[in-house]
């Protein structure tokens, strides 16, 4: 199983791997995340990911960095990579590949099939719920479109149990959820985020049914001849045109690069932020830097703080930077 885990988890982050391809059994190949492969040949990938007995590892025949996959997807994405860790430790297996192996009851699962149009047939979207419902205070508080394809589910680890047996090993604290499902280019639901209410940690949980898929949300409602507006959080693009959602801070999308422009959220103290924006800026893909007028974390705050989506939309298009010039301002941003 912990095979099947790492190719699992390889294909969650091969949409953010230039050039990425299945190059035969167990060997995948693409452009070195690491050191970006050539500079003047956007067509040589020396980077691959090969099978060393019951693991995977990566090899880059271009900078010589070598590791194993765990680390590969470490720096890729640090949140998919907790997911990846909590999923390979529940399979028995270190994350490195050393160390003991516990093994674990075997049960011949099939994988679920998802009958598209019942996954909320048993819950009420908030269209539906009225004004009077608590829940929809928070709808109305964050300014969130109730007109979108956003739902109440009371009790959050049960209902997603019932979709992905023993997602969740205990209903011990289950509670309720805004959820908001990931619908590809077909209209077919292949994820789903859930949003805490409260205090309840993590604040968001990324439900996977379909692995195959990138996990982007906005997908349904994308049009590729217009720029993409690609941010972090489903709920900020929502307020924005042609806007889609990575569901965590890396925003590169190789596939959509050409009309990509990269809004990260207002932080220029968060590190993990700063550092995948430097990395879009090398790969020359074009990036919002906020003005130093603009104090406000993300576009939902923009929206709380009595901006409108034209005026964010106007400000995004006025900062947006590419190459030298972006460099020039990620630096005054930092200091800000």
């Amino acid at each position: 199983m912990s095979m099947y885990v790492d190719i699992k988890y390889l294909n969650l982050i091969s949409h953010r791997l230039q050039r990425f391809k299945k190059k035969s059994d167990y060997l995948w190949n693409f452009r070195c995340p690491y050191c970006g492969d050539s500079k003047k040949s956007q067509s040589k990938a020396r980077g691959f990911v090969f099978r060393k007995k019951s693991d995977l590892f990566y090899k880059c025949h271009n900078c010589g960095m070598g590791t194993n996959l765990s680390n590969l997807v470490k720096h890729i994405d640090s949140k998919i990579h907790n997911d990846y860790i909590l999923e390979r430790y529940k399979e028995g297996t270190t994350a490195t590949g050393r160390g003991g192996h516990v093994e674990n009851p075997k049960f011949d699962i099939p994988k679920p099939v998802f009958n598209q149009k019942g996954i909320f047939s048993n819950v009420k979207s908030f269209r539906e719920i009225g004004k009077e419902h608590p829940a929809y205070r928070f709808i109305e508080d964050r300014r969130i479109p109730n007109d979108n394809d956003i739902y109440l589910v009371n009790q959050f680890y049960s209902w997603t149990n019932n979709l992905v047996p023993n997602k969740f090993p205990t209903l011990d604290g289950d509670h309720p959820r805004m959820v908001i499902p990931f619908r590809d280019s077909n209209g077919d639901i292949f994820a789903y985020q859930g949003r805490a209410f409260g205090k309840e940690k993590p604040k968001y949980i990324t439900i996977i049914l379909d692995d195959s898929v990138p996990k982007i949300f906005g997908l349904d409602r994308l049009d590729t001849s217009r720029d993409i507006f690609i941010v972090e959080g489903p709920i900020d693009s929502l307020f924005i045109e042609n806007c889609i959602a990575v569901a965590q801070s890396d925003l590169r999308v190789p596939q959509y690069k050409d009309k990509a422009v990269l809004v990260p959220d207002n932080e220029p103290r968060n590190k993990e932020i700063v550092k995948q924006i430097e990395r879009a800026i090398d790969e020359d893909y074009r990036v919002v830097i906020w003005p130093d007028y603009v104090r406000q974390k993300d576009i939902n705050d923009m929206i709380l703080s009595g901006m409108d989506a034209l005026e964010i939309t106007d400000i995004i298009s006025n900062n947006t930077f590419q190459g030298l010039s972006a460099k020039v301002e990620l630096q005054k941003w930092k200091k800000i």
